[in-house]
């Protein structure tokens, strides 16, 4: 069913003159709901401003319906925040989306938030302070896990939204500052409304349709950006504007009249396409026959019931399992890159995963915070039991690397696991093996994570690969009976996957495969086993793993 739904621009403290307005409004049109986008409350340093906000939230100002805002150039006034943080709202039909907020309505309609100023020497500063009214490019990235969103709000333009359009500016107006990231971030989620208010006028573009999918090849997804002027009670700009959306309505395969390309079409096309995987890697391999598989049209992603990873799923490989935790579980790789014979000492091939019970294409979108924190606490629990396991079977002669691949367009997020001989940790050789093939990939530089992050809810898509060398006793020997050992070494690196280029889901496999000299071993499908060599080798991992297996205790 189609709702009403009426869009307001900042306003900036003038809280019982809209309000009012509104709930005239209101009493005709019967809105769903309100959104206010830009500043809702402003400087509020006036004495005017701080008896507006007093008289809201006691109650003599009345939000007349359901009405979400995010955040301007402005930062929300303190008593504002602590009854954000101890109620989940302002006042009765007033709620805060955070900096950056995805929310279904009760209607079914799909708001994606991302509030506050473009800060470009934040971008290795990734702040999550949800009241601040400055974004990163990380938190940008990281609201393309929501696929899609029926309306896009954000305080500033995205880069390049004039293009091709007709409509001019207000004479004398002072173009707002556009953000590329917010381009890139209304090319992902194909909004049917991107709405702004930025600048001292209203502005309208025309309809613009963005390029088909390979899901959907025939069909036009069509954006409508309009930017509101800010409430004022002199200026004639327009800063209430209301529309009907339906969020069950199919996306259309004809352009409404009046349309035009994307604006953003430049950017989209300076994506890269991968390089020939035989001009990579020249510092660790000598030649590469692999070619990228031609792309299939996709369907939706499966859920529990079809995923491979998930245990609900009756299909999946059990004899592939080998141990059960709390949040979590552990498992020998299907096709493994290594063999029983590429590390003598353990008898096995050693490449496991490391697989939430959870269903969610990153950690970072399990939605309850203590599950998230839990999964991902266990997840690095297991990875230390192997690396132990490690250290004692190879006596200290094997570390280990650990990668994750996590796109919000993703399936079932997972951890792969992998011994790799410990002087080729030591001596550099895997570290450099990563950033060579990133950097002749044209893939952006690795960064080394902000300590003081929440590891479990890292924003945006990413690849991250712990490098882990073992401790040795003073001796060089293992010192697994309660000898004190010395420090381990290990490092953590992340390449943040923008959509300038396209990632290959394979890299931390093929990274590995010319380290090893394994590189006709690059396609899992190619090195499929038996399932009683599968069973072998599970059943050999687990009677290694078994003094390590804290799920046992």
């Amino acid at each position: 069913m189609a709702s009403k739904i009426v869009v307001i621009g900042s306003v900036n403290c003038e809280l019982r003159d809209v309000f009012t307005k509104l709930a005239k409004l209101h009493t005709k049109q019967n809105f769903s709901f309100a959104i206010v986008a830009g500043d809702l409350f402003g400087d509020c340093t006036t004495e005017h401003e701080l008896d507006e906000i007093s008289a809201l939230m006691q109650g003599n100002i009345a939000v007349p319906l359901p009405t979400y805002f995010t955040l301007g150039n402005k930062p929300l006034p303190t008593r504002v925040v602590e009854k954000i943080e101890a109620d989940d709202e302002v006042c009765e039909n007033l709620y805060y989306l955070g900096k950056r907020g995805i929310l279904k309505t009760s209607e079914g309609v799909r708001l994606a938030a991302l509030g506050g100023r473009f800060e470009a020497a934040a971008k290795d500063i990734k702040s999550h302070n949800k009241f601040k009214p400055e974004f990163t490019e990380s938190e940008a990235r990281a609201l393309y896990g929501a696929h899609t969103a029926d309306i896009l709000i954000t305080n500033q333009w995205p880069k390049g939204i004039r293009t091709g359009s007709k409509v001019p500016l207000p004479e004398n107006a002072t173009p707002p500052e556009e953000v590329q990231c917010l381009a890139d971030l209304c090319s992902t989620l194909k909004p049917r409304y991107h709405i702004s208010s930025s600048g001292n006028f209203f502005f309208e573009r025309e309809p613009f349709f963005h390029l088909p999918s390979e899901d959907s090849p025939d069909a036009k997804p069509v954006t409508r950006f309009v930017s509101l002027a800010p409430y004022s009670k002199t200026s004639k700009q327009k800063y209430m504007y209301a529309f009907t959306l339906d969020p069950k309505a199919p996306i259309p395969f004809t352009v409404p009249v009046g349309a035009t390309a994307t604006p953003f079409i430049a950017s989209q096309a300076k994506r890269k396409a991968l390089p020939s995987q035989s001009q990579s890697y020249h510092r660790f391999s000598t030649g590469d026959d692999y070619q990228r598989p031609r792309k299939r049209a996709r369907g939706p992603p499966p859920g529990p019931e079809q995923c491979f990873f998930c245990l609900s799923n009756p299909n999946i490989a059990t004899h592939l399992i080998t141990s059960i935790g709390n949040e979590c579980y552990l498992t020998t790789a299907k096709g493994p890159l290594s063999t029983a014979d590429t590390f003598p000492s353990l008898g096995f091939p050693g490449h496991m995963l490391i697989i939430p019970l959870t269903h969610s294409p990153t950690l970072s979108l399990i939605t309850e915070q203590e599950t998230r924190k839990a999964t991902y606490t266990e997840m690095q629990r297991y990875r230390e039991s192997l690396q132990s396991m490690l250290q004692h079977r190879s006596n200290g002669k094997l570390g280990a690397v650990t990668w994750e691949v996590s796109r919000g367009n993703g399936i079932h997020v997972h951890w792969q696991f992998l011994p790799a001989p410990a002087d080729m940790v030591s001596k550099g050789l895997v570290e450099a093996a990563f950033k060579v093939e990133a950097e002749n990939l044209e893939y952006p530089k690795f960064e080394q994570p902000n300590a003081t992050e929440d590891a479990s809810s890292e924003p945006g898509d990413f690849f991250r690969v712990w490098i882990w060398g073992p401790s040795r006793s003073e001796d060089g020997q293992d010192s697994e009976g309660g000898e004190k050992k010395k420090e381990g070494v290990e490092k953590v690196l992340i390449l943040p996957l923008t959509p300038d280029f396209r990632f290959d889901i394979q890299f931390g496999r093929r990274v590995m495969a010319k380290l090893l000299g394994l590189e006709k071993r690059i396609s899992w499908k190619d090195d499929v086993q038996s399932q009683e060599e599968e069973e072998t080798d599970a059943n050999l991992f687990k009677d290694s793993f078994k003094k390590f297996d804290f799920s046992l205790g």
